[in-house]
C-alpha cells in the first residue's frame, strides 16, 4: 500500500422503517472510509500517478471492507459509489486522481462485476465536514430503486494535508421504492445501462 494512512472507519446503515412501514429486510448501507496523507498537498504536481496507484490500493481494500461489513459475498452487492474530500492545501484534481483512473477495477473485482460507471463526488473540505457518497446500481444504471447516497464524516479529517477517501456499497436499493422504472431483477448488466 503506497498510501500513507492515519485511519480507517467502516460503518452499516440499516433502515428498518421507512414512512411509519415496515421495512423487511432491513435496506443495508456500508461505508469504508481512510484519511490519508496528501502528497502533494500545497504544491502543483503536473504528474499524479501516485494517486492513482493509491486509488487502486483503496478501491481494493475500501471495497473488500464494505462487502465484508454487509456479510455478504461480492456477487450480492448492489449498488457503489465513491467519494473522495481533499484538505485546505489539496486540489480537486487531487481527489479526481485517486477516485477515477484506476479505483474502479478493483472496486469491481471486490463487488464482482461492476459493469456500470460508479457514481462519485469530490470536494474540499475541513475537519468535520461531511462527505457524501452518491449511490448506483453496480451493473444497470438505470434501476431507479438504487439511485441514493449515504452521507459519512470523522471529526478530525480531513485536515489540511490530508484526503478522506469512501467507498460504499448496499445490498438492496433505497427502502419501499416506487417511482418505477428498470426492476434490479430485471436488470441484464450487460451495457452498464440496462
Amino acid at each position: 500500500m503506497s498510501a500513507k494512512i492515519r485511519k480507517i472507519g467502516v460503518w452499516v446503515e440499516e433502515t428498518h422503517s421507512e414512512g411509519g412501514k415496515a421495512v423487511s429486510p432491513p435496506t443495508r448501507k456500508a461505508v469504508a472510509a481512510a484519511v490519508i496523507e496528501n502528497p502533494y498537498a500545497g504544491q502543483y504536481v503536473e504528474d499524479l500517478s501516485l494517486l492513482m496507484d493509491i486509488g487502486a490500493d483503496l478501491g481494493a481494500l475500501l471495497g473488500a471492507r464494505c462487502v465484508a461489513a454487509l456479510g455478504i459475498t461480492p456477487d450480492q452487492a448492489e449498488s457503489y459509489g465513491k467519494a473522495a474530500m481533499v484538505g485546505e492545501n489539496g486540489e480537486l484534481e487531487h481527489a479526481a486522481a485517486i477516485l477515477h483512473p484506476k479505483m474502479g477495477a478493483p472496486l469491481r473485482k471486490a463487488v464482482e462485476k461492476g459493469a456500470a460507471l460508479v457514481p462519485s463526488s469530490k470536494k474540499r473540505g475541513g475537519l468535520g465536514q461531511d462527505l457524501d457518497i452518491p449511490l448506483g446500481h453496480k451493473d444497470a444504471a438505470y434501476v431507479r430503486s438504487h439511485f441514493d447516497a449515504i452521507e459519512i464524516r470523522f471529526n478530525d479529517a480531513p485536515r489540511a494535508n490530508e484526503i478522506l477517501v469512501a467507498i460504499a456499497v448496499t445490498d438492496s436499493g433505497r427502502p419501499l421504492p416506487r417511482v418505477g422504472g428498470l426492476k434490479a431483477g430485471d436488470a441484464l448488466g450487460e451495457d452498464g445501462l440496462r
